[in-house]
């Protein structure tokens, strides 16, 4: 809607995770760090916990895009399968034939071979599992089984779980605390700050081909950070909404008035932004005087 008015070749706060605006912030680029050192030393589990928003799956997908042919990877979005499942969808994801009608015994077995065989082309296979606090007990069990597989060198496969905080509670939970003890290494996400936040906006505005001076003054920008508290997707859906309210005025920048608006239509964000109580009080007496001119015409 707004693209040529502001000379952009695509929208540049899409909340799908594109590759294409990675930005390299602080935690994403530490988080990166800590998943390839564990690969390359052949961990078993890796976790990486962040809140909603704060870019994982992003995170997910560049990890798999690091990867060289070294690896084999599987990916997993949704996890919220029974062990059995689970196994078969590895098999799929790896490309192993196995008789669908087999126990889950003999699946692991299968998979085993398979694993083996990866590992004798010194290829090191890695699973990553997506939204992982959805995934059930029982099938977490079944991932530590598989995780027991190895050779006398290292495992054969690495399993690498991003979740939210619930993560960690059901981690934490007794009958499958045999499984957190084998997570290695872990990394908790962390907001973006305020400086991060502003080449954030920049660096999305330059890859959708902005070319121009600042489009988010910096009393936007601040007012953005406040009503995101460096969440990245709510960044993206703030700072949308604000360029349209730009676009709406014919304004070729986005002020800290028009953020303030996109904050207040945002719920997520909203609770974070506060009118001032003179405004709201003038807001307040404007709607009733309002409604008392109606009520008399």
């Amino acid at each position: 809607m707004y693209r040529t008015h502001f000379g952009l070749r695509e929208p540049p706060f899409g909340l799908t995770p594109d590759t294409a605006f990675a930005f390299a912030c602080t935690p994403h680029q530490e988080a990166l760090n800590v998943l390839l050192v564990a690969v390359e030393n052949g961990e078993g589990f890796i976790k990486i916990v962040g809140e909603v928003g704060m870019g994982k799956t992003l995170l997910c997908r560049r990890f798999l895009a690091t990867l060289g042919p070294g690896y084999v990877t599987a990916y997993f979005p949704n996890p919220m399968l029974e062990p059995r499942g689970l196994l078969l969808a590895l098999a799929e994801e790896l490309r192993v034939s196995v008789d669908r009608d087999a126990d889950q015994h003999a699946l692991i077995k299968t998979l085993n071979h398979a694993l083996l065989d990866c590992a004798r082309a010194g290829k090191k296979v890695v699973v990553c599992l997506d939204e992982a606090q959805a995934i059930p007990p029982d099938t977490l069990e079944a991932l530590r089984l598989l995780s027991n597989l190895e050779t006398e060198k290292r495992k054969l496969l690495l399993v690498v779980m991003f979740g939210q905080p619930e993560l960690n509670a059901r981690l934490a939970q007794p009958d499958i605390r045999q499984l957190l003890q084998r997570i290695t290494f872990h990394y908790d996400l962390a907001g973006l700050s305020r400086t991060e936040t502003e080449y954030y906006v920049g660096h999305r505005l330059q890859v959708a081909g902005y070319v121009g001076d600042r489009l988010f003054h910096r009393g936007a920008v601040d007012l953005l950070y406040r009503a995101t508290r460096g969440v990245p997707r709510l960044i993206n859906i703030v700072a949308h909404k604000a360029m349209l309210a730009a676009y709406g005025e014919g304004a070729h920048y986005v002020s800290r008035r028009h953020v303030r608006r996109a904050a207040q239509d945002t719920p997520a964000a909203a609770r974070l932004t506060r009118w001032p109580l003179a405004a709201l009080t003038a807001f307040a007496l404007a709607v009733a005087l309002a409604a008392t001119w109606y009520a008399l015409s």
